[in-house]
């Protein structure tokens, strides 16, 4: 759908609309809520756009800590300012501690069990597939980047290269990488962040 023919963007009505968001969202993920995410904030709520989303996530991967429960606190300062922060956050994290606290119950019982460790596995990959999808599906609001298509794939090349092959910290390749990206988005915009 381009971008003229979309209904204008929402917000939540409340902090318990945010925390009952948040927490659906936390609660259809297994192995990661970002494509859950995306879906829920992007396309069923439309409180974000896909850009928008996109630069959310970006800045809440460089910051310390879980990657989608640094969004849920963007997201609900956006809206609400600490309160709804705090309100996202609990929404995220609540529910799911209750359920993790049971399931490593469970697993303390039943680790030995090979099909418990074949099913683990199997949802390995299906987190992996996840990961890809919500990378593909958001792949087209990066066209506007400043940075152009061929320097964001040799920047996640080098990404990928650096910390899947080569073993460097994570701690390092990010900051390293992630200020290069800056400076060069940077460059590449005028004093309005237009890109010429």
């Amino acid at each position: 759908m381009p971008a003229d023919d979309l209904p204008p963007l929402e917000r939540p009505a409340s902090c318990t609309e945010l925390f009952n968001a948040f927490t659906a969202i936390a609660l259809q993920g297994f192995g990661g809520v970002l494509a859950v995410a995306q879906r829920g904030l992007c396309e069923d709520r439309r409180w974000l756009s896909k850009p928008e989303f996109v630069e959310s996530l970006a800045l809440a991967q460089v910051l310390p800590g879980p990657n989608v429960c640094n969004l849920a606190l963007m997201v609900g300062d956006r809206f609400f300012g600490t309160r709804g922060a705090f309100a996202a956050l609990a929404g995220m994290m609540l529910l799911p501690l209750v359920i993790v606290l049971a399931a490593t119950a469970l697993y303390a019982q039943f680790a030995a069990q090979p099909q418990v460790a074949g099913a683990l596995r199997g949802m390995g990959a299906v987190a992996a597939g996840l990961i890809i999808g919500t990378a593909l599906k958001l792949a087209a609001a990066l066209r506007g980047s400043a940075l152009g298509l061929p320097l964001q794939l040799a920047l996640g090349s080098a990404c990928f290269i650096a910390i899947a092959w080569l073993r460097w910290p994570l701690v390092w390749v990010l900051p390293g990488l992630g200020l290069l990206a800056f400076a060069l988005a940077w460059r590449h915009t005028d004093d309005a962040g237009r890109v010429p």
